[in-house]
């Protein structure tokens, strides 16, 4: 085999992931022929290749890892790859007051100083993630305070009976489907439509079909590239199905 042909053959590559712990369903990414694999039980996964293309290793529990592949690869239309555990290291820390194990105790003996917060003043206050606009707003409509003699809120019963937090639920989840509709767009959609056909005009409607699903949030809100391609890919054939018995 010459290297010319090495270079520009696209072939099958059988693989194994070896590590200390579980190896299955760890993500295998060729990124630069926008190909992808998931690991089995035993770690083994098979993804197509062609030489000085990047392999990247995705998992929770391991260190990410990034191979390019070899002229032996190739070859040998093999790789293995070991993975290292993911180990969040603590700094080393000079304690400078005994801690007994009492909380009470070590609250009492220590130096530190917590800052005033909404806490100490009685006042409501927020401890979540940092919310948008229309976050907020819903917020501040099912949770503004404005209580009768009888203990009811009255800001929260008036949002509820007008209609107003209804609709802030529903634009805050089209504020977080359009979201994820835009980076399934601009990032998922390139690498799942090389081995997915779908006509570019039908493809924005294929994502507002996705977003319809009643998981579409939690399948691919905050999930990695492989797993939003699995959800995808199950869609697409619902999608096709859906078109076909239209017609």
């Amino acid at each position: 085999m010459t290297l010319v042909t090495i270079q520009a053959q696209q072939i099958e590559l059988s693989g194994q992931i070896i590590a200390n712990g579980q190896v299955e369903g760890i993500h295998v990414i060729n990124k630069t022929a926008y190909r992808y694999a998931t690991t089995d039980q035993n770690g083994f996964f098979i993804i197509e290749g062609k030489l000085s293309d990047s392999l990247y290793f995705s998992s929770i529990q391991y260190i990410p890892k990034t191979i390019v592949l070899s002229v032996q690869n190739i070859s040998t239309k093999s790789i293995t790859v070991t993975l290292s555990e993911s180990i969040n290291a603590l700094d080393e820390v000079l304690i400078g007051t005994l801690l007994t194990g009492d909380l009470n105790s070590d609250i009492g003996n220590s130096d530190a100083k917590r800052p005033i917060d909404f806490y100490d003043l009685g006042i409501p206050g927020y401890t979540g993630p940092r919310m948008n606009l229309t976050e907020r707003r819903l917020y501040d409509a099912d949770h503004s305070v404005l209580y009768t003699g009888l203990g009811l809120n009255v800001n929260k019963l008036l949002n509820m009976i007008t209609g107003r937090t209804k609709m802030l639920k529903k634009h805050v989840k089209l504020d977080r489907d359009q979201q994820t509709i835009s980076r399934i767009k601009e990032v998922i959609a390139p690498l799942f439509f090389i081995n997915h056909e779908l006509e570019k005009e039908k493809r924005m409607e294929f994502y507002y079909f996705c977003a319809d699903a009643p998981d579409f949030q939690e399948r691919c809100r905050g999930k990695s590239d492989v797993e939003i391609l699995e959800f995808l890919e199950v869609q697409l054939e619902a999608f096709n199905s859906a078109n076909l018995s239209q017609n």
